[in-house]
């Protein structure tokens, strides 16, 4: 009975130092801010003149001609990224993955925003590759996109995993097995005249490698 009891003991100091172990990684994988709040300190436009980005009450806000707003930080390969976004009525716009330092509206993975304009791809559509219909977001109205990007190996196959949740709801895991873009920048498009985005609390959490 004692050697029984002293097992038992072992096991669960041992139990307890795998957890202790786990609780140190996950509290190593921190959220990183790519927006202050304040400035445009970071990002960089990319496009025509007459487009405006600014900081509008805590808020990147873009209008006017089309353009991007392109992170300056990076590349990123693996990571979870996550932003707050309201797009007004019949505006469009787009948050950009793996996207390139100069981009143009096809450089990079299109997480697409829009909720009542004249394309009826709708956010939480990867635009062009997987598209949603449905309305998830009214316009005029602050969500979460939260994006988990890793390359992967499934079924002896390389391919890049690209998970879309919108407001808590996770919508679907695209698969892509042509790796189309390896790593790059983040950025947000602004579409066109009629379009006004606003864009808050822009966090990454880069992933490790998996092995």
């Amino acid at each position: 009975m004692m050697k029984s009891m002293h097992w038992y003991v072992l096991a669960m100091l041992a139990a307890v130092t795998v957890c202790s172990g786990n609780a140190v990684f996950a509290q190593e994988e921190k959220w990183v801010s790519l927006f202050d709040g304040k400035t445009l300190d970071g990002w960089e436009k990319v496009g025509n003149d007459k487009s405006v980005w600014e900081v509008k009450e805590g808020a990147l806000a873009g209008s006017g001609e089309a353009s991007m707003l392109v992170n300056v930080k990076g590349p990123f390969k693996n990571f979870r990224y996550r932003a707050e976004v309201k797009i007004n009525d019949k505006g469009n716009s787009g948050l950009y993955f793996r996207t390139t330092r100069k981009p143009g509206f096809t450089d990079g993975y299109e997480a697409q925003i829009d909720s009542t304009h004249t394309d009826p791809i709708r956010t939480g559509s990867l635009y062009g590759m997987c598209h949603v219909y449905q309305q998830h977001v009214k316009p005029d109205t602050w969500f979460t996109y939260d994006l988990e990007v890793r390359d992967d190996v499934w079924r002896g196959r390389a391919v890049t995993r690209i998970k879309i949740t919108v407001d808590g709801n996770e919508l679907y895991e695209y698969l892509d097995f042509n790796q189309t873009f390896k790593e790059g920048h983040f950025a947000f498009q602004q579409h066109d005249p009629g379009s006004h985005v606003f864009i808050r609390k822009v966090e990454v959490m880069e992933l490790p490698e998996k092995k």
